[in-house]
């Protein structure tokens, strides 16, 4: 099994792939990561990780940059249906549009738009940032086996955005930041974390292992 980590020169790479590495050795798996920019590389995967840091437009902007990265990611992940994680910027991109300095696109895999987060309390500053637990919202293979809820392991964020999804069952796990906001979503092959798992621990490291045992 070959795993994609998608460069397209946003994201911290190499702390992905290390913690993807570190994943694959602790749960004995016979996986090999691979960090591209190759298209045919992508298209050869088994696996898509999409890693992203920064707005949603210039990550966007990136990605397009990229000759026929935009078109193979579509085109694998949604039409032949290769696991996909989404990290961060990664899971926005998965959105219908992102409204950050002004409107841009996304693959539209999950219908909604990436908004500003109004948290509700003037006491909470934007961007979120620092450690959070999460909330289930519905049952997924990406959270199984993990321990959430008030109690549970801490996911670390660092953003001013998140995906307001139109169909709250693309939803799969809030964080509280003033109010609920979205943590985890997906639907059929694909997902993605507001969250940087890289960062985020024993959270981390079990989410990745679980993408790298899901078979959906």
């Amino acid at each position: 099994m070959t795993v994609a980590i998608v460069d397209y020169g946003s994201g911290n790479l190499h702390s992905v792939a290390k913690s993807f590495e570190r994943a694959v050795h602790d749960n004995k798996l016979s996986t090999t990561i691979v960090v591209t920019s190759d298209p045919d590389t992508v298209r050869n995967a088994t696996r898509i990780v999409l890693p992203g840091v920064g707005s949603f437009n210039d990550c966007r902007d990136g990605l397009k940059k990229v000759a026929g990265m935009w078109e193979t990611l579509d085109e694998q992940v949604r039409r032949r249906g290769k696991p996909f994680l989404g990290i961060c910027v990664g899971l926005q991109l998965m959105a219908d549009r992102g409204v950050e300095y002004g409107t841009s696109e996304g693959f539209g895999w999950i219908p909604g738009e990436v908004k500003r987060i109004e948290p509700g309390d003037p006491s909470l500053k934007i961007p979120h940032m620092g450690w959070n637990t999460l909330d289930i919202a519905r049952p997924h293979p990406l959270v199984a086996n993990l321990q959430l809820g008030e109690d549970g392991y801490h996911a670390y964020f660092v953003h001013s955005y998140h995906l307001a999804a139109q169909d709250r069952a693309d939803v799969i796990a809030t964080t509280n930041y003033g109010r609920p906001i979205t943590a985890l979503a997906g639907r059929d092959n694909f997902a993605g974390t507001q969250f940087h798992p890289e960062k985020s621990q024993a959270l981390g490291l079990r989410l990745i292992a679980n993408f790298l045992n899901w078979h959906p």
